[in-house]
């Protein structure tokens, strides 16, 4: 069994850039609006803070968990709103403080979690390291929409790869989603990291094929820009549908991004 050390420190790292990003805004600027439609930076900060309290309850007391998650479930289209929504309306240096001590305490339950162990999810059970690498996943994405609203461009780092890597295993689900049978075979991803290194998923010699940047791909299959905008090609026209439905997130399919061109 892998040592799930170097994913909870990089979730740690992810964290800990987007904090130094927001951690000296003005009180105003907790309000400008990101590209998710209603949601200002509060309510980004305050889904992140609100999802780690999910994964803390569902690491800690599954019980307590599941309670929470018959909630949620029973209203699919509204309760990630509902709980934005309610921390955006803490005082910035509050939001910010519980967060802070919210992601503190989900980092020393999954460092301390029984190896081998499955925790309680809204869809399938989930290890500490893969609770770990969904949370990186959500963190940069966010992440992602707070840095557009500031007008801020981040540096790409190989943590990518674990975006990257949601976003590959869930194809399938993808087309599943969208109401379209999955591919009967393997897809081959090469994706140049941040770093230099490539990147490969699936056979060699797969007749389908997805090639390009990983950070790139990582906006694509997160929704954060319209596949127009990207340097992600298909080959392939079960790739190319792919990259048209593509989300590394549970739930229904996204709205997306509209496409920018010039304006990107």
């Amino acid at each position: 069994m892998a040592d799930p050390t170097p994913v909870f420190d990089d979730l740690r790292a992810e964290s800990d850039e987007l904090d130094r990003l927001v951690a000296d805004l003005e009180p105003d600027q907790w309000a400008l609006p990101t590209p998710a439609p209603r949601w200002t930076i509060a309510h980004q900060i305050a889904h992140l803070a609100w999802t780690d309290r999910s994964a803390l309850l569902a690491v800690t007391d599954a019980d307590a968990f599941r309670t929470l998650a018959e909630k949620a479930l029973a209203a699919p289209d509204s309760f990630v709103d509902e709980g934005a929504e309610e921390g955006a309306r803490l005082a910035p240096s509050e939001l910010l403080a519980t967060w802070r001590e919210g992601r503190t305490a989900l980092d020393t339950a999954l460092r301390t979690a029984p190896r081998g162990a499955r925790f309680p999810w809204y869809g399938p059970p989930m290890s500490a390291a893969a609770m770990a690498t969904g949370r990186i996943m959500e963190t940069w994405a966010h992440g992602q929409d707070i840095a557009d609203a500031l007008g801020v461009v981040r540096p790409p780092t190989d943590r990518l790869k674990h975006v990257v890597r949601i976003g590959v295993r869930a194809r399938d689900f993808a087309f599943g989603v969208h109401g379209l049978p999955a591919p009967g075979e393997e897809f081959r991803v090469e994706l140049t990291s941040p770093s230099g290194e490539l990147w490969t998923y699936g056979p060699e010699g797969a007749a389908q094929r997805v090639t390009g940047l990983a950070v790139d791909f990582a906006l694509l299959v997160t929704q954060r820009a319209h596949r127009d905008d990207l340097a992600v090609r298909a080959e392939g026209p079960d790739a190319d549908r792919w990259l048209d439905i593509a989300q590394a997130f549970a739930g229904p399919p996204g709205s997306g991004r509209p496409p920018q061109g010039d304006a990107r």
